[in-house]
């Protein structure tokens, strides 16, 4: 895949580097916000993006369940931890991926969080049914290698989609996995100098149709698109910023 105009947007948002402070700052509340409020929202959690600000100010919300404010405050704690990865530049491991769900579960699911599946799980609307629960560990240390190893090779934008794709479509968690899918997919374009993507809430159906075709007929190309559309909206929204 050819990847131009991306690549062309990111040069000029390196030469621009390091950008305004206070742009900055503004730039990445307004994307965590985002984040967290359409990653949830995927997920069928009910508070609008302005309840979503609220909550993370602190501050209840009333006739909202004490899960859909934990899961905006888990997902903050989780994208704290990805972004101290990033300024590691640490390798991709397992031990990281358990933390991420860690994170996303922590006082909604403490007896999964973090812990591979020991039942078989379906995905609701989705031809794809994930593997058996006695080849997860084979199959996540497939996942960490091809990322550490021949995946190198690929255009960053390319190996953070299918990085998400084949994660979810491992589905090694009980619950969370579309959370943590995306938490890894930020982490994999930040990682290489990418500011993070948000995927719509209201792209879910396309969202979700991308990824069953890549489970079921290997066919990464629809949901590489995805990813794409929404990493040139990212950079264009940076650019717009300091241009």
């Amino acid at each position: 895949m050819v990847f131009q105009a991306i690549n062309e947007k990111k040069q000029q948002l390196d030469a621009k580097s390091p950008l305004p402070a206070y742009t900055l700052k503004s730039l990445k509340e307004k994307l965590l916000l985002e984040w967290i409020y359409h990653s949830n929202a995927i997920e069928g959690n009910t508070l609008t993006l302005k309840e979503t600000k609220v909550v993370l100010e602190g501050i209840a919300v009333g006739g909202k369940t004490i899960r859909e404010h934990l899961e905006v405050i888990n997902h903050r704690e989780a994208i704290k931890y990805v972004e101290e990865i990033v300024t590691k530049d640490e390798p991709l491991s397992e031990w990281q991926i358990k933390n991420i769900h860690r994170l996303v579960s922590k006082g909604i699911d403490e007896e999964y969080a973090g812990v591979y599946r020991n039942q078989q799980v379906f995905i609701s609307g989705a031809e794809h049914t994930p593997p058996e629960p006695f080849s997860l560990k084979e199959k996540m240390k497939q996942l960490t290698a091809w990322h550490e190893g021949e995946a190198q090779q690929l255009h960053p934008v390319e190996r953070a989609a299918k990085l998400h794709a084949i994660f979810v479509g491992i589905h090694p968690f009980i619950d969370g996995n579309g959370r943590t899918s995306r938490l890894l997919l930020n982490l994999d374009l930040m990682k290489s100098g990418f500011p993070p993507i948000v995927i719509k809430a209201e792209n879910r159906l396309a969202y979700y149709s991308a990824l069953d075709k890549a489970h079921t007929t290997n066919d990464f190309q629809d949901f590489i698109q995805l990813v794409e559309q929404e990493v040139n909206h990212t950079l264009d929204l940076y650019l717009s910023a300091v241009n």
